[in-house]
């Protein structure tokens, strides 16, 4: 039973979240890991990026309403304002975890893809008994189903259930829809992309952040910006 799970990491690769907000985020996917996934394969998650990347775009105008200054990135205080308007619960330590962990390129601000990962932490963090019945948990219904997807396709790449995604699961997810020498060379493009630090173990900021350049997010940003696609 599950005996392909892991099948190539021996001995099994142990990760240790470095941050308080990185053991909350494993914590929050393994229980919803234990919930099951609707995902079948990886194709399923690849024919979903139209939908999503529609869903993140049309939150461009919510950014650009928190982004008060209209520099292209929320700062802290413009986020605690946000978190209110959107009636998000959080303490001040969770938000300034949330914004640290968030800031990857440390320039004291949230830029549109990191608002994007950042609110989705949210929603994971939120998705428990205490709040399942609440309209919303973010405080926009249109992006949480959006955000729920990404959940989804997570906890069907994880395997193994342990709240991270190894480079063997990605290569079996993979392999389950693909065939051919390819897939494999696919496999371990895609996991290289989302392993941002090289610990062989991708946790679920690392793969939003990944997603958000697989669904074009982030060539967007440069058309805007720089007026011609590089």
């Amino acid at each position: 039973m599950g005996n392909k799970v892991g099948k190539s990491e021996s001995p099994k690769k142990v990760s240790i979240p470095e941050t308080k907000l990185e053991a909350k985020t494993v914590e929050a996917m393994k229980r919803r890991a234990a919930a099951g996934t609707s995902m079948k394969s990886f194709n399923s998650i690849i024919l979903k990026f139209p939908k999503i990347d529609e869903s993140l775009r049309n939150c461009k105008a919510i950014f650009n309403q928190f982004d008060e200054d209209s520099n292209g990135a929320i700062d802290y205080e413009e986020l605690k304002k946000s978190f209110h308007k959107l009636e998000i619960s959080c303490t001040e330590e969770e938000i300034n975890d949330l914004f640290q962990a968030c800031d990857i390129n440390e320039d004291k601000g949230i830029d549109f893809n990191e608002f994007i990962v950042l609110l989705c932490l949210v929603y994971l963090f939120k998705d428990d008994a205490a709040t399942l019945h609440d309209k919303a948990r973010v405080g926009m219904p249109d992006l949480e189903a959006t955000f729920e997807t990404l959940v989804d396709a997570f906890v069907f790449l994880d395997k193994n259930k342990d709240g991270y995604v190894s480079k063997s699961e990605m290569a079996q997810a993979i392999n389950e829809s693909t065939s051919g020498e390819g897939s494999g060379q696919i496999a371990m493009k895609r996991f290289e992309e989302m392993d941002w630090d090289k610990n062989g173990m991708v946790n679920f900021k690392e793969f939003l952040f990944a997603f958000t350049g697989w669904v074009g997010i982030d060539d967007n940003e440069d058309e805007e910006e720089g007026g011609e696609k590089v």
